[in-house]
């Protein structure tokens, strides 16, 4: 049974939900999902989680010790025995049900979701709604899953069949508790494989509910593991033979260095990195659509989302905007994520919240002007959490900190340019590939865009372009390690390989015949 808290000193009794599942409230440790059994962790090092908003320690988190990690890969492999050889119709039934379940019990993953990482209600309803589209997207699975077949000679097939990896491997960041683990071990379990799963340290909530959802479902034992961990817990995952590949979002360092390592050991890796999206304004888009799309992109999550809208490119006169997306922005209440009245969510921790300050400051001794100031604001009710209002910088270069690293934080960078190829240049030379926007009435000037951008995510009057789940993310350049990207398509390829078969049932077996010594032409 799992075992959450909000008090580590006073654990308190758990809800239930429908279909017997018990949801974890109030406890005092993580547990480890192992071999279908949560279980209390034998470390003797830990990690607080802390409410954002307060302070408040939330639970603690186990640094996994090397016997339970390696017990959770060996659950993984004796699970995938009989879980690769279960037919593709039983998987399919598994997640239908897994998607319904979600669905029953949404609103209590979101709640989880604002006491851990500090979202306003709505969006930690979509942390989990976007996650939930991959799921029910593998509605569609004997379809994702069909191979080939052609017959390439009289009596002679060459056909291919998609099959599963073996044990694979997740580690989720702080950012989408719920959104990332269900890009990961849904697509993972449903093409055949199993997993070992690390959520963030700094909100493993999500995960171990969406888990026992998974298991009430019908996964079987030891197809979904859970470790829980820092440095330790990837490196062991990293360089384990067992797990054959690696699915990662997060930061730029760990994502490199987990790639590398990864294929060093000759596995497969997908790391989704940093980013630093850009939407260009132009002075023939809707004004007031384009500074509300604005608004939200850049400052919802707290900016905290790796598609978030963190740089905008005004383009002509649409400079003159810039007053009214100000206004805009101070009109976005900071707060707790309960309150239905907030728009702006704490940062996840007091050194995000300190870096952020920092390459605000950083923009103003390199001589760029803050034109709305979001520094200690005054939250009611709140004086402990890490709040950050909405921040606005205007004439940033390209060579300033505060647009060369990513700020992961409500803060909007501004640059401006005098042509939309201009504006184009300045995408394209930044280093990172997640995503970017265009707000135009042209489509002529749409097109160029969509030409020429090199972003894997492209919004046409759209400011997050995240692709739904019948298609795949698609981030490029530095935002992305690896060859095969998230969910859709790409994820089922991702978490399979092809076998070729070529068979021979000549026709003349069914009479006697002779031997040929000749060399098979293949005609």
């Amino acid at each position: 049974m799992l075992s959450y808290s909000s008090k580590c000193i006073k654990p308190r009794s758990f809800s239930k939900f429908s279909r017997n599942i018990t949801i974890p409230t109030i406890g005092s440790k993580a547990k480890l999902l192992i071999n279908g059994e949560f279980i209390d962790s034998q470390a003797d090092t830990f990690t607080k989680v802390i409410n954002p908003a307060t302070q408040e320690v939330v639970s603690l988190v186990p640094q996994a010790t090397q016997k339970e990690l390696d017990e959770a890969v060996l659950s993984a492999q004796h699970a995938f025995k009989t879980w690769k050889k279960t037919s593709i119709l039983s998987r399919q039934g598994v997640m239908l049900r897994f998607q319904h379940l979600i669905h029953e019990h949404l609103d209590t993953i979101a709640k989880n979701i604002v006491t851990e990482q500090g979202k306003v209600m709505n969006d930690a309803r979509g942390d989990v709604t976007r996650g939930l589209q991959v799921v029910e997207n593998l509605g569609g699975l004997p379809d994702y899953m069909l191979g080939t077949r052609l017959e390439v000679s009289r009596d002679m097939d060459t056909y291919t069949v998609r099959e599963p990896l073996g044990v694979v491997g997740g580690i989720c960041p702080f950012n989408f508790p719920a959104m990332i683990p269900l890009w990961m071990f849904p697509v993972a379990l449903a093409t055949g494989n199993t997993m070992v799963l690390k959520p963030s340290e700094k909100d493993p909530g999500a995960a171990l509910m969406l888990a026992e959802l998974a298991i009430e479902a019908g996964i079987p034992k030891g197809a979904l593991n859970i470790v829980h961990g820092t440095k330790p817990t990837v490196e062991f995952m990293i360089n384990d033979p067992a797990i054959k590949a690696i699915s990662f979002v997060g930061g730029d360092a760990a994502g490199k260095a987990i790639y590398t390592g990864a294929t060093a050991n000759g596995k497969r890796a997908q790391c989704n990195t940093g980013a630093k999206n850009h939407g260009i304004i132009l002075p023939d888009a809707n004004k007031d659509h384009a500074i509300n799309a604005l608004v939200g992109a850049a400052f919802g999550a707290a900016g905290q989302r790796c598609m978030a809208l963190s740089t905008a490119v005004f383009v002509g006169e649409s400079a003159e905007w810039i007053d009214e997306l100000v206004e805009k922005a101070k009109l976005l209440k900071v707060g707790s994520g309960f309150n239905p009245d907030v728009d702006v969510g704490p940062m996840i921790s007091i050194d995000a919240l300190k870096r952020a300050e920092s390459l605000v400051e950083s923009a103003k001794i390199e001589g760029a002007n803050i034109i709305l100031d979001g520094r200690n604001p005054t939250v009611e009710g709140f004086p402990n959490g890490n709040f950050l209002a909405p921040t606005i910088i205007d004439n940033v270069t390209s060579n300033m900190q505060c647009y060369q690293q990513e700020i992961f934080g409500p803060v909007l960078v501004i640059l401006r340019a005098n042509t939309l190829q201009e504006a184009i240049d300045i995408v394209n030379s930044n280093r990172y590939g997640n995503g970017s926007a265009i707000f135009t009435q042209s489509g002529a000037n749409a097109r160029l865009f969509q030409e020429n951008i090199e972003s894997g995510n492209v919004g046409i009057n759209v400011p997050i372009p995240v692709p739904l789940p019948m298609f795949s993310f698609t981030g490029n350049k530095a935002s992305f390690f690896g060859d095969t990207n998230f969910y859709g398509r790409s994820g089922i390829n991702f978490y399979t390989q092809l076998k070729t078969i070529t068979s021979l049932w000549r026709h003349e077996d069914v009479q006697s015949s002779k031997p040929s010594v000749n060399m098979p032409t293949m005609k």
